[in-house]
This record gives C-alpha cells, structure tokens and sequence, in this order.
C-alpha cells in the first residue's frame, strides 16, 4: 500500500490545485465543524497534498502549529512544498499511520482526515487512535465518500472497469472509496471510540470537467489501485474502458462541459 501510494503521489502534485478546488465544500465544511482558534495545535492525517491542513494553519495563525501527515513520504513531500510556497512557518510534516499514530496522548487540539478512513484495513482503531492524541474538549472531523451511486465522477471509472475485465473494483477485502457510505457507518466507528457530542452529515462535493479528456487524465492517475491497474493492462483493453466510461459520463454533460455529482459524509466528534 506504501509504494501504491508513493507511486501516484507525482499526479496528486501535478493535480493539487484541481484536488483543493473539486474538494472545497468538503473541506469548508470540516474546517467549520472543527472550530479552530488561533494558537491551536492541529494533526491532518492522510494528507495527501495537504488542503486541508493548510487551510487550517492560516486560521490557527503564527501562534498555533499544524502537522501535515501521510504514511507516504513522497506525499508529505509535496504537502510540505505547498505549505512553503505560501510561507506558513507554522506547519511541520510527518509520516504516520492511521492506525497507529506516533504521537503521545492529548497532543492535539484537533485532528483532521479527509478521505483517508475508509482506505485503512482497520478504520476503528484508526478512529481510536484519533480520539487518542487529541486534548481533553479536542475535536475531530473526518471526511470519507458518501454512496458510489451519487458519485458517478469516480463511480463510472469502476463500473467500466468491472464491464470490462470481469473484476470487482475494489476487489474484495481491500478498503475502497466508498467502503463508509452506508447510513450509520461513521456514527458506528465515533461511539464505540469514545467521541461524544459527534454529529454527522452530507456535504455536497460536486466535480466540473470542461472535457472528458480533461476527467480521464486527472481522476484514473489519482485512483491508486486504479491507475496501476489501467497501466498494466493491454492498451486496447485500456481504451475500451475509456469508452464505456465516456458512454457513462455523456448522461451528465451541458454545454460548459460535465457537471458530475458527489456526496461526502462529514463527521465531527469531541474527546
């Protein structure tokens, strides 16, 4: 999973801005939910190129402090570039586990995960591990895809991939995007962790592409599992997935291009 990761980690560069964009609303809506104050200290897990967390540390301002991780080198990496070119001295990196999150108890005032829980083999001890490092009152906002079906931007990637090759996407036993989008799967990680006072909710995370050409070259390189699996398959086997995924995405496209829906679930809980 490392070396996946790590080896995808040069697209999430090049699409970084793209990511911050299609990932707004959700990551508005977590930095609501969060309440952060100035002089906080804050961990973002599975950072990826690091939206989340440095949006954090422009409002927890030059007194708070910010730790963007990844359990990929290559991504804290580029995190920790983005968060030098707007000249945030008050933001660190780190590669860290999800499950297993090398910080002592209490060391946070808040933890942030955008689309990173339901990638771990074991999101409840990851939950755990959340609850673990925050401060007494700390709080804890994780973002994870809501049903694959009101997600077609990704969705119709898998469905073409299925037709195609016979192979179910994930395949099973692998945590996938959408392995937490059904009613109560988040609430069911929060409780037995320990969060009080969580709630959880919907966020609308819509995707525009100008062109479907525009789509392909950005979502399939981001997708891990995904884009090793496109890169390692016939090349015209790779087209005709291509082509049931530009069949699927013509249902959603308008004059100004494609307008492709998304749902997030937000959840937020207090140590």
């Amino acid at each position: 999973m490392h070396a996946m990761w790590a080896s995808v980690a040069v697209s999430w560069g090049e699409n970084a801005s793209y990511v911050d964009t299609k990932g707004s609303s959700v990551a508005q809506a977590m930095l609501d939910a969060a309440h952060l104050r100035q002089g906080e200290h804050v961990l973002e897990l599975a950072c990826g190129p690091g939206g989340v967390g440095i949006a954090a540390a422009e409002i927890v301002g030059p007194d708070g402090a910010v730790v963007l991780s990844d359990f990929a080198q290559e991504m804290t990496a580029i995190a920790a570039g983005r968060a030098r070119g707007r000249g945030l001295a008050n933001v660190t990196t780190r590669e860290l586990d999800l499950e297993r999150i090398g910080y002592p108890d209490g060391s946070f005032d808040a933890v942030l995960c955008r689309d990173g829980l339901m990638l771990v083999a074991d999101p409840a001890t990851a939950m755990r591990e959340a609850r673990r490092v925050l401060r007494p009152a700390g709080r804890a906002v994780f973002a994870v895809w809501g049903p694959r079906e009101r997600n077609p931007w990704l969705g119709v990637l898998f469905d073409a991939v299925t037709a195609q090759l016979g192979v179910t996407v994930p395949p099973p036993g692998i945590p996938g995007p959408f392995s937490l989008d059904a009613p109560g799967a988040l609430e069911a990680l929060m409780a037995p962790a320990g969060f009080t006072d969580y709630a959880v909710g919907e966020v609308p995370a819509p995707m525009h592409a100008n062109t479907f050409d525009e789509w392909w070259s950005v979502i399939p390189s981001l997708a891990g599992p995904l884009a090793h699996l496109l890169a390692s398959i016939p090349a015209e086997v790779a087209e005709a997935i291509r082509t049931d995924a530009e069949a699927a995405l013509a249902d959603f496209g308008t004059p100004d291009g494609y307008q492709l829906p998304g749902v997030s679930i937000v959840g937020v809980g207090r140590r």
